[in-house]
């Protein structure tokens, strides 16, 4: 066993989080500069052209250093580069970054990111799982194979425990239309999340945000004791009380993307006072930080725009050698203690492409989870409802009909045909829109490979989607008087439960594409009209110039086979008293044909992986997690 593997054990004991001391890490970050590209109208004779692009600059050369058992605020005025910073020091930020980020002097990696939690501002939580459930099916993803089931739970029992979460544990986490735990709750199941790990990082993004005082208080002073137990600890905060300001070790203000000050929270005044800012009366210090990040400062000869080029250039010239220096000590201090910069490169390059499970066991976790989460809207009471109504009403409409009234019982299967081509299709256009922030956020934290991801998720839909086509067709088949065999009676059914899964396939791959419901759904409306019109049904005698369209259509392959699994070519039926003509030559029947069946279902088979394939590789783009 390496020592790798000693540390993790060491540190995924069922005892209190609290009382175990992570490994420790100091966070470095020199002259960070982040820019970004922006697009600006060009305009001629008052009218607009073309765009041109140009570069913004969002970080202007920002340092600093955390040590083990601190905590840094890093404060400012909206729009001041507060997240841009803490997201390039997760690891999560793109781009054109320049400067160093180190965690014990190396850079950032798979290793570091294991060691790491990241706290985004939104509480990104599935709304119907409870407490527990959120927290448990986070540790069996998270944490090592080396814990048990067990150990792994018990890591989220210590969780709950620590947060002061046992009073919610049971109650469901909530949403935009259910009812769920409160705010503060909500905010300490994202922070109970990242420290299932026991991280030695903890990153978070204004944790205090959209909370009162009090529960601000609370939620502040449980970091405070996290830290306290030898983890690196760094927020971003918009505008704390003097309470919670003074739990602060740190403090990063920041304007316009520069840096105006770095130091120890409790020495910031005095320092603004060195340089001619000093606050007329009592009050806030962090209020009085965020007015000279606005450019307001007490010398009413000085306008804005003088004020913060002054802060800048006292920074520059008087406080950032002094940071640089007392970072390059810490972290040469640290480098002796875990070996040597050069061992500890050796020894991650090894683990970049590693996650914490199995493939197996990522898809058995992720399904579970998506079974509990979505089984409340996909067993919906009013989607059982609606589904009975039409095949009940259905079978009452085509009742007892029989080949005499082939119009009729052609019409019936073209209508099953329609029917179970909408509704899966906007069911699943859904899917990956809704899950899109869960999916950015568990991927930019290694929880999972993307393919295990999108199995679970294409397996967990699978009950509903394949149930209800069910129950619709033993209504409406045996109702409508269609041919009573029973094998044509499972063929049948087998070909609207095989266009149910490539129409699903179909909206996955949409709202993949586009990432928007209302897009989306507008484009598969105009999708699987263009396929019903191009069937066959509605139109027998299509120009050739755009007759083309029915071989990419779903509704037409559907069609053919329902026309296939009830009819044979030499079957014939009373086209008029007294008169037998064959089913193959009915109009509605010959347009589309009743031969070449197992060419129809090997197209509708590649159209079923296909479009899957296209939704797995429009993912690909989310998150930076490895697949």
């Amino acid at each position: 066993m390496d020592v790798r593997d000693q540390e993790t054990r060491a540190e995924s004991g069922p005892r209190s989080l609290l009382g175990q001391i992570p490994r420790p890490v100091t966070l470095r970050f020199e002259n960070v500069v982040y820019k970004i590209k922006t697009q600006t109208e060009k305009r001629c004779f008052g009218l607009l052209g073309s765009e041109k692009a140009t570069d913004r600059t969002i970080l202007k050369g920002v340092s600093g250093a955390v040590k083990p058992g601190e905590i840094l605020a890093m404060l400012g005025p909206s729009g001041s580069g507060k997240t841009t910073l803490l997201t390039a020091l997760g690891g999560r930020l793109g781009g054109r970054l320049a400067g160093s980020v180190t965690y014990n002097g190396i850079p950032f990696c798979n290793s570091v990111k294991r060691n790491m939690g990241f706290v985004t501002q939104d509480d990104v939580l599935h709304p119907h799982l409870t407490v527990t459930e959120t927290l448990v099916f986070t540790a069996q993803l998270r944490l090592p194979n080396i814990m048990t089931a067990q150990e792994k739970a018990s890591q989220a029992e210590a969780v709950i425990a620590e947060l002061g979460l046992a009073g919610c544990r049971n109650s469901v986490i909530g949403g935009n239309f259910l009812r769920g735990v409160s705010g503060g709750e909500r905010k300490r199941v994202s922070v109970g999340q990242e420290m299932l790990i026991n991280p030695s990082l903890l990153l978070l993004d204004e944790p205090t945000s959209g909370l009162d005082s009090t529960t601000a208080q609370r939620l502040v002073s449980t970091l405070a004791g996290l830290a306290k137990g030898g983890r690196t600890i760094v927020m971003t905060i918009h505008q704390p009380s003097s309470r919670l300001y003074y739990l602060f070790n740190k403090v990063l203000l920041l304007s316009d993307g520069h840096p105006f000050y770095f130091g120890q929270a409790s020495g910031a005044l005095d320092y603004f006072s060195s340089i001619g800012h000093s606050p007329t009366l009592a009050m806030n210090p962090a209020d009085f930080l965020l007015d000279l990040a606005n450019g307001i400062s007490t010398d009413e000869s000085m306008d804005q725009r003088a004020t913060k080029q002054a802060l800048v250039a006292a920074y520059i010239e008087q406080l950032e050698p002094c940071v640089r220096e007392e970072a390059r000590g810490e972290i040469e201090a640290m480098e002796n203690e875990n070996g040597g910069r050069k061992k500890e490169k050796k020894q991650n390059s090894g683990d970049e492409k590693q996650f914490q499970t199995t493939w197996w066991q990522q898809f058995t976790i992720l399904l579970r989870r998506a079974l509990k989460e979505r089984r409340h809207e996909s067993f919906s009471g009013l989607r059982v409802f609606q589904v009975l109504m039409v095949a009940l009403l259905s079978g009452l409409l085509w009742w007892r009909s029989d080949t005499s009234q082939l119009q009729d019982q052609v019409g019936l299967l073209f209508f099953c045909t329609g029917f179970w081509g909408f509704y899966p299709l906007f069911q699943a256009i859904f899917t990956f829109p809704d899950e899109r922030r869960m999916l950015m956020k568990e991927r930019a934290s290694g929880m999972y490979r993307l393919s295990s991801y999108f199995t679970a998720y294409m397996t967990a839909d699978l009950p509903m989607e394949l149930v209800l086509p069910t129950i619709f067709m033993i209504i409406t088949y045996w109702m409508g008087g269609l041919n009573p065999s029973a094998f044509r009676f499972f063929i049948t059914l087998f070909s609207i439960l095989f266009s149910v899964l490539v129409v699903e396939g179909l909206g996955l791959m949409l709202g993949a594409v586009l990432m928007d419901v209302k897009t989306a759904s507008t484009l598969a409306s105009v999708i699987m009209l263009t396929f019903m019109l191009a069937a066959g049904f509605y139109v027998q005698r299509v120009p050739a110039f755009i007759s083309w369209i029915k071989y990419i259509s779903v509704i037409h392959y559907t069609y053919k086979l329902l026309l296939g699994a009830q009819y044979s070519p030499q079957q014939t039926y009373e086209c008029s008293p007294g008169v037998a003509c064959r089913v193959a030559d009915f109009p509605m029947i010959k347009a589309v044909g009743l031969d070449r069946l197992a060419v129809t279902a090997g197209v509708l088979g590649l159209m079923l992986v296909g479009y899957r394939l296209v939704a797995y590789l429009a993912l690909m783009r989310i998150g930076k997690a490895p697949r």
